[in-house]
């Protein structure tokens, strides 16, 4: 039997969210090997997406079953104010089973997704949201502009030939484009080659001569002409929570290695993928040496020791990755 009144039927109104949700997903299984710095990772992070974004955000995490040290600092995190929304799964759902937790029940009109690995520099989000109001039937905007399989962004290519100003060319400066890749564990010399022979599509729009009243333009969105490049990707990208509705659930069976599936989709259903003009995004992956100076010697050669020249052989490498790939599932699968 109840006795009394809930003294919430007397509240007379509760504070809304903010307008935009960054929805960070993490999954840190353990604090030694390939994860012995990523807890130092995401917190300079989450430190470098607050400072000056540009705009006002609450902040959604989602931890994808992170052990107790990387929890704990989560739930502090939380307590003190400097994350809204906490999701602690206690398993890891693999990054299609968290999206759709977190695309759900991220409570802003406008989502801004990012990886735990990712560096942010001053007004990324602000930037974001500038292109994704500005440009009509925007899918999801990246904060960097780097080059990402063309096969994805067809359909922006096409809308930008009969609506914009399109130009092909180099405009990513070598340094910029380097500076990305070598993040990603490839070498200086094999992207010289990539980087000539692939090239940047600029994208310039004027809103106030084509279709703007079309457009999901807010009054404050700017009449002025706006760059962005061709191209997002799924590891950081901001787009309107009503527009990734439609492509969700998503169904991964491998925690990894399919979210190409969103890109594909987005890209098949007519939807513009852009990229910021400046590197605002950057990948700083499972340690801390981008910010260390450590990439600048990353893509250069060096003296391969006996000892990596055994391990790089194909039967040994093959063996060895498969008794490590055995230890960690038995212990987090």
């Amino acid at each position: 039997m109840r006795k009394g009144q809930n003294p919430a039927k007397f509240v007379k109104d509760v504070p809304r969210p903010e307008r935009v949700t960054v929805a960070l997903l993490n999954y840190i299984p353990f604090l030694s090997g390939f994860y012995a710095e990523t807890l130092d990772v995401l917190k300079v992070s989450l430190e470098s997406m607050r400072k000056d974004a540009g705009l006002p955000f609450d902040l959604m995490v989602f931890d994808n079953g992170s052990c107790a040290e990387v929890r704990d600092f989560l739930v502090k995190e939380k307590d003190e104010g400097r994350i809204q929304y906490l999701i602690l799964s206690e398993k890891n759902m693999g990054k299609g089973g968290a999206w759709n937790v977190m695309l759900t029940g991220a409570p802003g009109e406008i989502i801004a997704y990012t990886d735990a690995d990712v560096l942010f520099s001053p007004n990324w989000l602000s930037r974001s949201v500038e292109i994704l109001e500005t440009f009509p039937n925007v899918g999801m905007v990246t904060a960097r502009p780097f080059r990402t399989p063309p096969e994805f962004y067809e359909s922006t290519l096409n809308w930008a030939k009969e609506n914009a100003t399109l130009e092909e060319g180099q405009f990513i400066p070598w340094e910029i484009f380097l500076e990305f890749n070598l993040s990603l564990g490839q070498t200086e010399e094999e992207n010289k080659k990539v980087y000539a022979e692939t090239r940047d599509w600029r994208i310039t729009y004027d809103p106030s001569l084509r279709g703007a009243i079309a457009t999901k333009q807010s009054p404050s969105s700017p009449s002025k002409p706006l760059i962005a490049y061709a191209g997002a990707s799924h590891w950081q990208f901001t787009a309107y929570k009503s527009t990734l509705q439609q492509f969700l659930p998503f169904d991964m069976d491998k925690p990894m290695g399919q979210v190409r599936q969103l890109d594909k989709r987005m890209n098949d259903a007519g939807l513009l993928r852009l990229m910021v003009s400046d590197p605002l995004a950057m990948n700083m992956s499972n340690t801390l040496g981008y910010l260390r100076g450590e990439l600048k010697d990353a893509g250069k050669k060096k003296t391969v020791s006996f000892r990596k020249r055994v391990l790089e052989v194909g039967f040994i490498k093959k063996i060895l990755l498969a008794v490590y790939n055995k230890i960690f599932s038995w212990y987090y699968s």
